[in-house]
């Protein structure tokens, strides 16, 4: 199952995708128009229920006649992990930084949740603006201290996220968090997909092009730590809530860690590609001020 948010004649909606069609679920039942987090607040319940509309003939709009957004933007977490590849360790350490043995957790603020396919903004502040492709969970139910079983039936769905970086104010500090919570700095989407639809989640082929020129490649069975692993031990300092978002790491490949650097630049295009989920796109462009 494919859920995602969509604009229409100035409305937000939740629908499910069926092939290049949407069935807005805000037609279905009044209690569908709502946001995606309230949806998936009773997960277990509603997931069953969509299921059975999908079986249904319905279908309201052509994908391409509406806006594709943020299929959440208004988690409780945003949370994304550093150095998950090895690949991606082996070219930061060249650049002389430390990696610890443990998991490397930090915030991206929920404020810099962008759309699938809208603009991400080179700040004002900054031109070490890079890119970094990676997997994302969707947390189904509210979790704490889980083991590995419980941790994969917590997982409502994947999909994409572009962890977009400013470097030089992610070194500044031991946290990153700056660098990685700016404006429109959080492109997500373009679905969320059941874990029934993904397939294995530690085998899907992973790619970033910036003007059609492949940066990074790889596959999730890469992944030092599973998607799994992870959320058993992030639950073991916080409860997890319906909606919030787990990023899982970049591969290699990303601009600063070239020789010379390659960061993006007004009118470059980032396409993020996952396989069995899509691809996100978003254009370069200066910051409004």
């Amino acid at each position: 199952m494919k859920l995602c948010t969509f604009q229409i004649n100035n409305k937000f909606k939740l629908g499910l995708v069926k092939d290049k069609s949407i069935v807005d679920l805000s037609l279905i039942d009044p209690k569908f128009n709502t946001d995606m987090r309230t949806l998936l607040d009773n997960w277990d319940s509603i997931n069953i229920e969509l299921n059975q509309i999908l079986k249904k003939k319905i279908n309201n709009y052509y994908l391409d006649e509406v806006n594709i957004k943020a299929p959440i933007n208004n988690p409780q977490k945003f949370l994304a992990m550093g150095l998950n590849y090895q690949k991606h360790v082996e070219e930061v350490r060249e650049r002389g930084v430390q990696v610890s043995d443990y998991q490397l957790w930090f915030n991206k603020q929920v404020s810099c949740i962008n759309g699938p396919f809208d603009n991400i903004e080179i700040p004002i502040v900054s031109v070490q603006l890079d890119y970094e492709v990676e997997l994302a969970m969707v947390v189904g139910k509210k979790c704490r201290h889980l083991n590995i079983q419980e941790a994969k039936k917590s997982i409502a769905g994947f999909m994409i996220c572009n962890d977009v970086s400013v470097r030089d104010w992610q070194f500044r500090t031991q946290t990153l968090t700056l660098g990685k919570s700016f404006d429109t700095h959080g492109p997500i989407g373009p679905f969320i997909i059941t874990p029934d639809e993904i397939g294995n989640p530690h085998n899907l082929k992973i790619e970033c092009r910036v003007n059609n020129e492949v940066r990074q490649s790889a596959n999730t069975n890469d992944l030092l730590f599973s998607c799994y692993d992870q959320l058993v031990y992030l639950s073991k300092v916080m409860t997890l809530m319906p909606g919030d978002i787990i990023s899982t790491g970049t591969p290699s490949g990303v601009g600063v860690a070239m020789t010379p650097q390659n960061f993006l630049k007004v009118n470059d295009i980032v396409k993020c590609n996952i396989e069995n989920i899509g691809h996100i796109e978003n254009k370069v462009v200066k910051e409004k001020f």
